[in-house]
């Protein structure tokens, strides 16, 4: 309870940073960027995992950004497959180093028609909440590179004894798994398009299964074993609608080499 309470006097203090510093400089326009936005995208991959049950993904998003601090909301909803997922996260972001760098706490919730969690519901046996917390090297035009280091902390990231929904035991902890994602990335424009290639991995070696033990339980959150879960390459280009209006496309060839997976995302932002 005291890690849910801190967690949360976090948000409320982003919160609160974002609107004294908002009060302060409310005369200077620059300080205020107010952003929303929708993404439809033909399926839901995230770090190498198809989240959205092989079904086309509504993203709709929203935040605030007052000079250095950034508070928003980004979702997904799957509009049918195997697997109908909601997800909705919340983040809390401080950026440095003249943009270089963010500093980020993400609260990732997702339920679904097999896995219904309560919202708010935060115990650590039950929750459908996981936090992490990450930092972002982003570049910029002179340094066409960036780096994410990212880190799970609470939640739903942790082990189970038992993952049967028949069994006593079902969902309770023994642990939090601390699962660890790291990214590369490269960035182009190279004519109309711009390049964006990218290579994801972790470093957790999760504990598997052990009938002797008694423990079954996950093998991992993002991968059976340490290495990558996340490569591939991303174009983008504005297609011109009107003489004041283009629509932004994006299309992806995505791979997994731990699962043997192939994505071929495409979708539009508006």
């Amino acid at each position: 309870m005291n890690r849910i309470i801190t967690i949360s006097a976090l948000f409320i203090l982003v919160a609160f940073n974002c609107i004294e510093t908002y009060s302060q400089e409310k005369e200077k326009e620059s300080s205020l960027d107010i952003y929303a936005g929708l993404d439809l995208m033909n399926r839901f991959i995230w770090r190498g995992m198809d989240i959205g049950g092989r079904s086309p993904s509504i993203q709709p998003y929203m935040g605030i950004m007052i000079k250095n601090f950034e508070l928003g909301v980004w979702g997904a909803y799957s509009v049918g497959g195997n697997n109908s997922n909601q997800e909705i996260d919340i983040y809390a972001a401080y950026h440095f180093g003249k943009g270089l760098f963010s500093l980020m706490l993400t609260d990732y919730y997702s339920a679904s028609d097999i896995f219904d969690y309560n919202y708010f519901d935060y115990n650590k046996e039950t929750t459908g909440h996981f936090y992490e917390a990450s930092l972002k090297f982003n570049g910029n035009n002179k340094i066409p590179v960036s780096f994410l280091a990212a880190m799970n902390f609470y939640g739903a990231d942790a082990l189970k004894i038992n993952n049967d929904p028949t069994s006593e035991d079902f969902n309770q902890s023994v642990g939090i798994q601390y699962s660890n994602y790291f990214e590369f990335g490269y960035t182009k424009d190279i004519k109309q398009f711009t390049l964006n290639a990218f290579l994801g991995f972790t470093l957790n070696n999760p504990i598997k299964a052990d009938t002797e033990s008694g423990y079954i339980g996950e093998i991992g959150f993002y991968g059976q074993s340490p290495g990558v879960i996340h490569t591939g390459i991303s174009l983008s280009k504005d297609i011109p609608v009107t003489e004041k209006f283009s629509l932004p496309l994006t299309s992806s060839i995505i791979t997994n080499p731990q699962t043997e997976k192939v994505f071929f995302l495409v979708g539009f932002s508006f």
